[in-house]
């Protein structure tokens, strides 16, 4: 994100709209594919408008898992990425 600062303003603004943007799609990705799974292997049965204890348990501790795999992976991205940085700053310094 250092390079971004280096940008023209009007350039700055665009690309941080973009990005924005796509944090947002991001999120909303997420968000659709927990509930998807989650109530998908969770709720089976439709004789009332809410939830029993065992599908609520079941929702809450398919969510907790799924959050945790999301967060997991997400670090495991960037430990590569960064990695990759380093690679390449260690190919440009010799």
């Amino acid at each position: 994100m250092d390079g971004v600062q280096n940008l023209p303003p009007h350039v700055q603004g665009e690309f941080m709209k973009t990005l924005e943007q796509m944090q947002m799609k991001d999120s909303l990705t997420m968000y659709n594919t927990l509930v998807e799974r989650c109530f998908g292997s969770c709720v089976s049965s439709f004789r009332s408008k809410s939830l029993d204890k065992n599908e609520t348990a079941c929702v809450e501790h398919c969510a907790e898992r799924y959050i945790k795999m999301t967060q997991r992976v997400g670090l495991r991205f960037a430990e590569q990425q960064a990695m990759q940085q380093k690679r390449a700053a260690d190919a440009m310094g010799k």
